[in-house]
Parts: structure tokens; C-alpha cells; sequence
């Protein structure tokens, strides 16, 4: 959101910015109806209902130490404006006296016992969520941002924090062992972080430290707590209660803050008492040669036992497995991780987008709990890193660019169709420019790019994409994809040019990894298996057999582009897919649940309702294999309606009722089929087109609309006759990327989105093209779809909400009316419209809103320290 000092956002008036984070900005704002200044944090996300009702409930924390939350916006907080620094901003000049930092930890105490007595748990507490007032007194921020008791619970709708087993939350030098190893925490997570906050302000330096987020995992679980640190001055009763504190045994650990405050309060009004810190009286000088005798024979023991520790083989690194959620009503599409394993780019998109939808460009610290968006990059797609993870590249609106990775404009580099993935070298970037194109070579300050592959003319609908570079910098892996089984595969290619060499036959995405040894590995996707190959990179061979690293990998994006990225020894992936354990639901207008369809299932994201409303036409599978199956709409009976070997996807119905036609994806590319609901051969009506997937049948019964992809212009609309001799031909086709056509009930207009503005939205326009055009949604818009009379057109909403258009179609006469939520939906990736509007078939997670975030990033820290010798 660009605010301006003056500017109003509701009734608060702006008048300058604090501060930017991961979740957006902090402005100073003042509110006029009650003559006070206040804080606005700015979410770069909408916050959901339920969001709100639950940051209300914090806002009852009513203590002199916790920062008031005022008021919920759709996408704002307000909260009490706090003057003064934090207590990291304090820290930094150095450790903090002893009574004025059991002062500060008082307060803090104070505060969190008056949260823990509501069965709220803060979970991030540390130096920079703490302000010290010129008064002296403290105040504990982002109390709304926590994560609440069983009375108060944020769940994933939170912008920054998880409900959810298995993930871990805080960030990582304060985070207690419990989060480290992505268990349940309760309360004595923040009683651990209270003693590492007083650690760090008596010190003056962190607890725990390392350059990476595994090495400071490593140290939460089981590096040495180093108590002999504190001030000589600091009183045993202090010592004991950090002792307390720190214990890696939950069972064990303090088990109320407010026994530390009383602790903290029993040494401020004792400090004499409390000191209890006597020294050993000095030996007298007769007893100076058994001083020096000791301590002859401890240096001795001291040097053997080193000599003993120099001859020992080092500890085996500990490999650390944690979880990173999605920014809320989003899931991960393409992602990387940085060269130096510290970061991860990734794109986060909408459901109703489909698998190989663009989305928005976020980058985030693998030791943060925030996720921070890239200003203007909308419409974005496969990022990737520069050597020295300054950099990252990505793919939007027809344009190669690269923006800093701490932020600020995108610069772009060339201009491309489509794109299918890059790969950044010393000085040059590669990219394939789209599905069925060769690789480009650009130089990374901008340039006009050369082609660097060439085809060999032996495989049908030959194409190279999602480059990756070897270690050289002159080999690269990249995919060949065609229609011949035998010369597809992950190749090695050459920036010297030459014939690319077959490395493996697997129709995958492939990076390298470096290891300590001669070979590293090549990890690469089989059938859901993500395999490591030990791999030569000097002499370009595999050097043994393949072996499994993780099961049940997704597809990220495109077909055959695996979810997985490692560098640096951290490796990343997610589980399932898009299309995971499914159902569908039947829903009325206001969105009330009606009835479920079957059994929960991996659904595709088609949905085709028969003419008569009796049977419901779905893709069942994975990526990598699914058929089309039939379903009664009531009972939910279902029969298989294809057997094929690969994957058949995008059923439509015919206006008579009596056949469905299809996709079938062979090799690279796809065919089109038909096929009578009563059985008998397939008839093909469409052959070895890119992309290639129906999505409506005309009324007449003479055309299908089906999505493609063109090598010059990225995913286009084109129409195919249903009889004869199946003529094709372009509806539209344009630099923008367009799909998911659908005829008007007359023939006449056909609904579709594009994202020629950047993002994708609705438009109608006329058949044939060229007699008039609207833009139906207004802030984002996917998958219409017509009511059968035409007095209502249909669409899913960036924010999951279904809308419906009133519009007026008289012969040549189009006219929309205003889009209308109907409902929120958990995140659908279809749906399907009954002939009078009442109903609405949605493909929805099945477990309904429990089960609607998508799936998380795991992230291993020192992988290889994990895999079975």
C-alpha cells in the first residue's frame, strides 16, 4: 500500500513512516475523533474475519507494559504509538548494569504474566519487540501478531504465525528447544525466551550465535549454555532462575513467570542478600607452592586431554528438519534457495489460479518468521539467484528482470514470450524462453539475448527448458522434452556449444549439488521420488547408483518442474500438490455447505457438470498420472470413464449431453480427444499442440475452445470444429497470457482471463474477435463461467471469494453490471454452476477451513548428515 504523509486511511490521517519490515510498514498516524497520535502496521495482506475477531480478543490485554492494540482494519493494525528505543537498539551500546536490566526484566515479566493469565502466548519474544520509554518503563510490542491459547487461538489466518504441528515459529536465537524441534509449545516458550532476552541485556551479547539458521538451531538443542558469561556481580538467586529458565527439559523448565518476577522483585528490594556471591579467601604465601604445584598438574592433565581431542574425529553435524507456511490464501509455486542456504525466493499465487499460474514474488530469511513481498512483482514467475545471493531473477509480463534482494525496483534484463525457468553464472544468466523453444544466453547487466541450444530435428515438438548451471560455468543440466521417450531427459549442454549429452531419462528438472568429497550429487524428481545421483561435475559422469532423498515431492509449476531446490547444504521441497485429498462440495449462494460429493480424493481442478445436471465429469490422479472419471451428482457414485497410461485432464461436456472431449498429454505436448459417455474408441480431434486443454463446448455443438501455447506470444485461446475435419484456428492471441475460455449461452461472446495488465482478470469478448470488449473483474479474477440463461457470469477472486456479474446480452448488445461477492470459499481450484445460479459444485480441500492453507516448505538443514550411509 503507497501511503503519503496527509492522506487518510479510514479515519486515521497519516503523517510519516517509522519503520519497513517483512509484514509491511509501521506509519505514525493521528486520529482525529479522539485528538490522539497512534501506530498503523500495514499487512501486505488482507486480514480475514476470523484474523479480526481474534486480534480483538487480544486487544483485551489491558497492562501498563504491553502495547494497546486500538482498532482492525481490513489490512492494518492500530495500536498505541510507544516513544523510544528497543531494547536491541539499548543492547547494542553495550550490556546493560545489573539493576537497571532486573528492572527492565521485571516489566517484561509483568507483562507476560498478565498474557499467559489469558492463554495467550507471545512466542517471538525479544530485544526488538521491546520498547523502553523515556520514562524508563517498557512496553511489549506484537502481542496481536502471537500465537493464543486454547481461550484465543490465530491460526494460519495470522499474517506471520502457525497453529500447526510440526512448524516452527520464533525466531531462531530465541526460539525455545520445543519450537527448534517443530513441537507444541506452550507458555514456558516465552519463559525461555525471557531468560535469553536477560542473558543478552547482562552480556551484551547473544546467547546463541551462528551465520546460519542451522547452526543456531544447533546450538537452541544442544550447544553449551554459557552461564560464566554473566557479570561476576550477577547474584546466584538470578543465576538459578536463568538455570530455571534455560532447562532443555519443557518437563523441568520454570513452569510460571511470575515466579521470576518475584525473584527479579526479591533481589531489587535485597540486593546485599541476594548478592551471595563470596569468593574463595586467596591462599597465603606459604601455601604459594602448592597454588603452583596444582596448577602444573592441571596444565599437564590440560595437554594430554588436548592431545586426546586433537586425535578424535569431529561430531557429525546434526541435520534439523522445519516448516515454513505459505502467506495466507496463497500456496508456494516455483521457489530457490539462495546460494549461501540463507534465503529462499520464492512465488506465492492464488488457488484458483491452476498449477501453472504467476503469482507475487516474496523473499524470506530461513531464520526469521517473516516473509517479505517484492514491491511490483505481480504477475512473476520462476525466481532464481545471482552467485553471491545479492540478486534474484524472475519472469514478469514478457520481461526477464532481477531486483536486490534486500529490495527496491526491478531492473529488467531482456524481453521474453514465456518463460521456463533460468539459471544465473559468472556474469551470464540462461533461460529457456518457453515450453517449446532452445536456451538463451543474456548477460546479467541487461543485453540482447543468443541462443545457446539447437535442435536436433529427430525429436517431434522438441523443447529445453528450466536451465541450471554446473559449478564451471560452462556446463549446464537442463530438460529435453519431446515426443520421443528415447531422447527426452535431463541433458548436459555447453555454453561452448556442441551436441548436448544425455545424462538420465527422467522427465525432470535436475540441480547439482557440491559435496566435500570428488562427487556431489544431482538431485532430480521420479514419479514423485526426489532421488539423489552421486555425481562427478569435473568429469561430467555419475560415479553410483541413484538413491531416494524424499517421497511424495510435488510439481511446483509446468509439468515435470519438481518442487525442490537446495544450496549450501539446506535443502527445501513440498509434499502432495495442489490437488491433494479433495472433495466436492455442494454450496448455495450465501455459502452454505449442502452436501459432499464422494469420497475425499486427489482431485484435479476441472469440473464439468453434464447438461442435465445428473453427473459430474473429474480428473482423478496426480500429476504425473490421472484419469477422468464420472460421478453422480447426488450420491456420488463414480465410474471410470478413460484408461490411459498418462495423464488425461480437462473434460468438457458436449450441449447434447452424449460426449465428453479431453486432453491427453503425450510427451511434451497434448492431444485433444473424444469420446461417447457410452463407451467405444477414442477419436482425436487435435494432435501434439503444447498445452493444449478444452475448456468449453460451443451450444451449437460445432466448436471447442481450448487453451495452447505459441512459442512467439505464451499461452493463447484457439477454436477447433467438433466435426469434419477438425479445422483449427486462433480466437486470440496476443503477448498476454490468456485461457480458460468459455462461450456465452448464445455463441456469441466468449468470457476468458488474461493477465495483459499484469494480473490476470475476467474480460467478454465478442466472436470473432474485434466487435467489442470488457473488463469484467475489477481487482483480479480467474475461472468464469457462465449461467445457462446468460443473466449471471461467474468468477473466483484472488481472496477466494466466488463473484457473480449481472450482464445483458441482446443479440449484439453486452452490457456488465457490478461484480458481487457471494461468498469465501476455502482455497477452490474449480468449481461448477448449476443452470439456474442457486448451486455451486466447488473442488475444495477436503476438512473444510482446517485443511485450507497450502501445503508447507520443508526446509532440512545439512541434508546429507541425514541420509542413510
Amino acid at each position: 500500500m503507497q501511503l503519503k504523509p496527509g492522506e487518510k486511511l479510514g479515519p486515521y490521517e497519516i503523517v510519516s513512516r517509522i519503520g519497513k519490515g517483512g509484514m509491511g510498514e509501521v506509519w505514525h498516524a493521528r486520529d482525529p475523533r479522539l485528538n490522539r497520535d497512534v501506530a498503523i502496521k500495514i499487512s501486505a495482506q488482507q486480514f480475514t474475519d476470523r484474523f479480526e475477531r481474534e486480534a480483538r480478543a487480544i486487544a483485551a490485554l489491558n497492562h501498563p507494559n504491553i502495547c494497546t492494540l486500538y482498532d482492525v482494519g481490513p489490512n492494518y493494525l492500530v495500536m498505541e504509538l510507544v516513544e523510544g528505543p528497543t531494547l536491541a537498539d539499548r543492547i547494542a551500546r553495550g550490556p546493560i548494569p545489573l539493576e537497571e536490566a532486573l528492572g527492565i526484566a521485571k516489566q517484561i515479566a509483568d507483562a507476560l504474566e498478565a498474557a499467559h493469565e489469558k492463554n495467550i502466548v507471545h512466542r517471538d519474544l525479544k530485544p526488538a519487540n521491546i520498547k523502553i520509554r523515556p520514562d524508563d518503563s517498557v512496553k511489549v510490542l506484537d502481542f496481536g501478531l502471537a500465537k493464543a491459547g486454547e481461550a484465543v487461538e490465530l491460526t494460519s489466518d495470522s499474517p506471520t504465525m502457525l497453529s500447526v504441528p510440526g512448524m516452527i515459529l520464533g525466531t531462531a536465537a530465541y526460539m525455545a528447544p520445543e519450537q527448534a524441534a517443530a513441537q507444541n509449545v506452550d507458555k514456558r516458550a516465552d519463559i525461555w525466551a525471557f531468560a535469553v532476552v536477560l542473558y543478552e541485556m547482562l552480556t551484551g551479547q547473544r546467547l546463541f550465535q551462528g551465520d546460519s539458521v542451522a547452526h543456531l538451531l544447533a546450538d537452541v538443542l544442544r550447544g553449551p549454555i554459557e552461564f560464566d558469561k554473566l557479570p561476576q556481580e550477577t547474584p546466584r538467586a538470578i543465576r538459578d532462575l536463568m538455570k530455571r529458565c534455560l532447562d532443555r527439559d519443557v518437563k523441568t523448565r520454570l513452569r510460571d513467570i511470575g515466579e521470576a518476577r518475584i525473584a527479579i522483585r526479591k533481589v531489587l528490594a535485597n540486593p546485599v542478600d541476594a548478592l551471595d556471591v563470596t569468593q574463595p579467601a586467596p591462599a597465603r604465601s606459604r601455601f604459594g607452592w602448592v597454588v603452583w604445584g596444582v596448577a602444573a598438574l592441571l596444565l599437564l592433565a590440560i595437554m594430554a586431554l588436548g592431545l586426546v581431542h586433537f586425535r578424535e574425529t569431529p561430531p557429525e553435524q546434526q541435520s534439523y528438519r522445519f516448516q515454513i507456511a505459505p502467506p495466507p490464501n496463497t500456496r508456494f509455486s516455483t521457489f530457490r534457495l539462495s546460494p549461501d542456504g540463507r534465503y529462499v525466493a520464492f512465488i506465492a499465487t492464488s488457488f484458483g489460479l491452476g498449477v501453472n499460474a504467476k503469482g507475487t514474488l516474496w523473499i524470506r530469511a530461513l531464520d526469521s518468521l517473516e516473509s517479505r513481498q517484492i514491491t511490483g512483482s505481480e504477475g512473476s514467475f520462476y525466481p532464481f539467484w545471482s552467485p553471491d545471493s545479492a540478486f534474484v531473477g524472475f519472469f514478469q509480463g514478457g520481461k526477464l528482470k532481477k531486483v536486490s534482494a534486500t529490495g527496491g525496483p526491478a531492473q529488467t534484463i531482456c524481453d521474453v514470450v514465456d518463460s521456463r525457468g533460468g539459471s544465473w553464472g559468472d556474469g551470464n544468466i540462461i533461460f529457456a524462453d518457453g515450453p517449446s523453444g532452445p536456451l538463451f544466453r543474456v548477460p546479467s547487466s541487461g543485453g540482447k539475448p543468443a541462443q545457446i541450444t539447437k535442435f536436433s530435428g529427430s525429436t517431434p515438438g522438441e523443447g529445453h527448458r528450466f536451465p541450471e548451471f554446473l559449478p564451471d560455468g560452462r556446463h549446464f543440466l537442463f530438460l529435453l522434452e519431446g515426443n520421443k521417450p528415447e531422447a527426452t531427459g535431463i541433458h548436459i549442454g555447453s555454453l561452448d556449444g556442441g551436441a548436448p549429452v544425455r545424462l538420465l531419462p527422467d522427465d525432470s528438472n535436475a540441480v547439482y549439488i557440491p559435496n566435500a568429497g570428488a562427487a556431489g550429487y544431482l538431485l532430480f524428481l521420479r514419479e514423485g521420488t526426489l532421488l539423489a545421483l552421486p555425481f562427478n561435475a569435473a568429469g561430467l559422469k555419475a560415479t553410483a547408483e541413484a538413491f531416494p532423498v524424499a517421497e511424495n515431492v510435488a510439481i511446483a509449476a509446468h509439468v515435470l518442474y519438481g518442487a525442490f531446490s537446495a544450496r549450501n547444504g539446506t535443502l527445501a521441497y513440498w509434499n502432495g500438490g495442489l490437488f491433494d485429498h479433495r472433495e466436492l462440495v455442494w454450496m448455495d449462494r450465501s455459502g452454505k455447505r449442502l452436501g459432499v460429493i464422494g469420497k475425499p480424493n486427489d482431485l484435479g481442478g476441472d469440473i464439468a457438470l453434464s447438461p442435465d445436471e445428473k453427473t459430474v465429469a473429474v480428473t482423478v490422479g496426480t500429476s504425473a498420472k490421472s484419469d477422468i472419471w464420472l460421478m453422480d451428482s447426488a450420491s456420488g457414485a463414480s465410474t471410470r470413464f478413460t484408461f490411459g497410461p498418462t495423464v488425461m485432464m480437462s473434460p468438457i461436456w458436449s450441449a447434447d449431453g452424449r460426449s465428453i472431449v479431453y486432453s491427453r498429454r503425450r510427451g511434451q505436448a497434448n492431444d485433444i480427444l473424444r469420446r461417447q459417455i457410452t463407451g467405444g474408441t477414442e477419436e482425436l480431434l487435435l494432435q501434439n499442440i503444447v498445452n493444449a486443454l478444452p475448456s468449453d463446448f460451443s451450444s451449437d455443438g460445432k466448436f471447442v475452445v481450448h487453451r495452447m501455447s505459441v512459442a512467439k506470444t505464451g499461452s493463447d485461446i484457439g477454436l477447433l470444429a467438433a466435426d469434419g475435419d477438425h479445422r483449427e484456428s486462433v480466437y486470440l492471441g496476443t503477448p498476454a497470457n490468456e485461457g480458460n475460455a468459455r462461450f456465452s449461452p448464445d455463441g456469441r461472446w466468449m468470457a476468458y482471463q488474461s493477465d495483459e495488465s499484469g494480473q490476470f482478470q475476467v474480460y467478454v469478448q465478442t466472436i470473432p474477435v474485434g466487435g467489442g470488449k470488457f473488463q469484467i473483474s475489477t481487482a483480479g479474477g480467474t475461472l468464469p463461467a457462465w449461467r445457462r440463461d446468460g443473466k449471471e457470469l461467474y468468477y473466483l477472486a484472488p481472496d477466494q471469494k466466488l463473484m457473480a456479474v449481472p450482464v445483458k446480452i441482446d443479440g449484439a448488445s453486452f452490457e456488465p453490471g457490478t461484480p458481487q461477492a457471494l461468498f469465501t470459499a476455502p482455497p477452490a481450484t474449480g468449481f461448477a454452476v448449476t443452470r439456474d445460479g442457486q448451486r455451486f459444485l466447488m473442488n475444495l480441500p477436503a476438512g473444510g477451513e482446517s485443511a485450507a492453507a497450502g501445503p508447507p516448505l520443508t526446509i532440512v538443514t545439512n541434508w546429507q548428515a541425514g541420509l542413510k550411509k
